[in-house]
């Protein structure tokens, strides 16, 4: 994590709020819908989320959108969710851009479709003057494989001699990371029901606070979405230490 880019509190609401947006397929299946209907509808949250963001305070929001795992997930699922991605790109670009709000997307790019990697980069282009809302979209993002990505980044640093062992260390790690111009996220929540972190930000969570709630993605309101910071504010972090 750069050291300019932390804006965590011990006190208020959060300022990066961090989800894993769980839920879409059984909200689908109840319904008697295919699963990517629920994807659908869990892309029509997502503006509703960022829009409630600068009225809460939260000034950074990073959605877990695809994981390195969900490629085990049936060709046509992959393959919907691929098309929804670009879908909403076209959809969402002009939006973004003038709620200002920051796109930046996280994740290996390679396996990636040449298509959708060109829509990623134009729209972080667009939206790269843009700071009301800094949105980041994790996509093909696990995070063991980011941290392996980084020790071989600064792997590749020390072998040519432009740093040394001995100068390795937590910070300079993050740097390498690809979240290393934000701030660790304060807040991170999981919809659905599920009480896991299945690998979404594994070194930037180290001391956020988690909420595991019951409601699948797609019924998750702005309204909740306040109740859940408003909950978060009531927290005593300690970072480790222990108040006098």
């Amino acid at each position: 994590m750069a050291a300019d880019a932390q804006e965590t509190t011990s006190s208020g609401g959060p300022k990066h709020v961090a989800i894993i947006m769980d839920g879409n397929g059984r909200w689908a299946q109840s319904r008697g819908r295919p699963r990517l209907f629920g994807h659908q509808a869990g892309a029509q949250r997502v503006r509703d989320i960022v829009n409630a963001c600068p009225d809460l305070g939260v000034k950074y929001l990073t959605i877990f959108a695809f994981s390195t795992e969900n490629w085990k997930r049936t060709q046509a699922e992959v393959s919907g969710l691929m098309a929804l991605f670009r879908l909403y790109i076209v959809r969402e670009a002009r939006a973004l851009h003038a709620e200002g709000v920051r796109v930046r997307f996280i994740g290996d790019r390679i396996r990636l479709d040449e298509k959708l990697v060109t829509m990623m980069d134009e729209l972080e282009l667009l939206t790269a003057g843009n700071d009301r809302v800094h949105l980041t979209i994790a996509l093909n993002y696990g995070g063991r494989d980011e941290v392996t990505r980084a020790a071989k980044r600064l792997a590749y640093e020390i072998e040519q001699g432009r740093l040394s062992h001995k100068d390795v260390d937590a910070e300079t790690l993050s740097r390498f990371l690809d979240t290393h111009v934000l701030p660790d996220p304060d807040l991170v929540i999981r919809t659905s029901g599920e009480a896991r972190i299945s690998n979404f930000l594994l070194w930037q969570s180290a001391y956020a606070e988690y909420e595991f709630v019951d409601t699948l993605w797609p019924d998750f309101t702005p309204e909740e979405f306040a109740r859940v910071c408003a909950s978060y504010a009531e927290r005593d972090r300690r970072f480790g230490a222990v108040k006098a």
